[in-house]
């Protein structure tokens, strides 16, 4: 008789979540002070915040939330009374979307995934982490359970220490205090707790195609002594990521773990590219995938150390600008975790070019330092050049 465990049967499939906040991945709901209090506090602090992030903030409109509960429009304009479902106003400098539906926590999370961070009123709204004002016009004692993780403390003038049920509530936690007039020390305050919560980068070596044009697989051909081009681009990445993973085929898993590397078997099938791309922000969507692809012969250690060091966090991914056209190079960039649906929104509208999305996004473009380490080797011809010009230079 059989003693095997069944395995339990799943509903749904188990997929990893990004780990997102009522908005975003990075918020900070701000409160402890009147709505205006914090909204002015906002405004200032958009100026030192905009030049590196995209900040969005959110707030309730008081005076269309009185109107509504006494019989009005809620501020809704003429086409929607008239019974339109949205209205996109082009305001020539800006566009303005308004819909008539309602916003859901997955919503507000698909809005606000391609802003860097979100500012949140906090008296309306709840955020992972928070930024307080001690104004005693607006104690916080009924708001503790709000404060799940303060990460900065703001003292308007006369205030000069938190009041002893904070002191209890924070369990005299070190958390950074300043002068709630000190706009650049709070701005520069935010933006450093931003950068230590960057996600990490992982590697991924794309070696999953068909190699059409070269008449055989382009990832196991050799230019540097004997090592394959797929050893030789994980050895690349590996100094600079977490770990480094190649992208490739189910029929190739079997191969790559002979050879020692750590395969990623595409769960996206025949996109091209695009499959390794989406095939690792689902195994990974907090992760930020540094990719590169197998037929990359002149690509070294210094180019790569170079687009890290000038990597942008705060944009959906950091690429080179192609030394052939003014487009980004899709194929040695850093796609930070926003970007996963950005690919999947592309996908969905019938576009399958990582290439596209780029175009199409907000990246940090950069020339490279050395634009003949981008090129690929697609052809025989192309390799039989290329082992030629490397051979020389060794």
């Amino acid at each position: 008789m059989s003693t095997d465990t069944p395995t339990p049967h799943r509903k749904h499939a188990q997929l990893a979540r990004p780990a997102l906040g009522e908005f975003s991945r990075h918020e900070l709901a701000v409160l402890g002070a009147p709505c205006n209090r914090i909204k002015e506090l906002v405004t200032r602090l958009l100026p030192h915040l905009e030049p590196v992030l995209r900040v969005a903030y959110v707030d309730a409109d008081h005076a269309a939330g009185d109107d509504a509960a006494q019989g009005g429009t809620g501020g809704a304009d003429a086409i929607l009374q008239a019974g339109a479902s949205a209205e996109l106003t082009d305001k020539i400098t800006f566009r303005r979307l308004d819909l008539r539906r309602d916003v859901d926590k997955f919503a507000q999370q698909e809005w606000m995934q391609h802003q860097s961070l979100v500012l949140v009123n906090g008296n309306h709204f709840r955020a992972r982490q928070q930024i307080i004002i001690l104004d005693p016009a607006k104690p916080l004692e009924k708001k503790l359970d709000r404060l799940t993780d303060v990460r900065l403390i703001l003292l308007p003038d006369g205030v000069a220490e938190l009041p002893n049920y904070l002191r209890e509530h924070l369990q005299d936690a070190a958390i950074p205090q300043l002068a709630l007039t000190d706009t650049e020390a709070i701005a520069a305050a935010v933006l450093q707790e931003w950068q230590q919560q960057r996600p990490h980068v992982r590697g991924l070596v794309l070696a999953g195609g068909q190699s059409q044009r070269m008449g055989q697989d382009k990832s196991r051909l050799t230019y540097h002594g004997q090592q394959e081009q797929r050893a030789y681009a994980a050895a690349l990445l590996a100094p600079f990521c977490e770990d480094v993973l190649v992208s490739c085929r189910p029929d190739q898993v079997a191969e790559l773990e002979a050879a020692g590397l750590s395969p990623l078997p595409d769960t996206f099938l025949g996109l091209g590219p695009m499959s390794g791309l989406l095939s690792a922000f689902q195994l990974d969507p907090d992760a930020a995938w540094l990719v590169v692809a197998c037929d990359l012969p002149f690509l070294t250690e210094d180019t790569l150390r170079h687009l890290l060091a000038h990597r942008h966090a705060g944009r959906m991914a950091t690429a080179y600008r192609s030394p052939e056209n003014e487009w980004p190079e899709p194929l040695i960039t850093i796609w930070e975790p926003r970007s996963y649906a950005t690919l999947l929104r592309f996908l969905s509208l019938g576009y399958s070019c990582p290439r596209k999305a780029l175009i199409n996004s907000d990246i940090e473009l950069l020339p490279p330092p050395a634009p003949a380490e981008l090129r690929n080797i697609n052809t025989p011809e192309e390799r039989e050049a290329a082992a030629q010009e490397l051979s020389s230079k060794a």
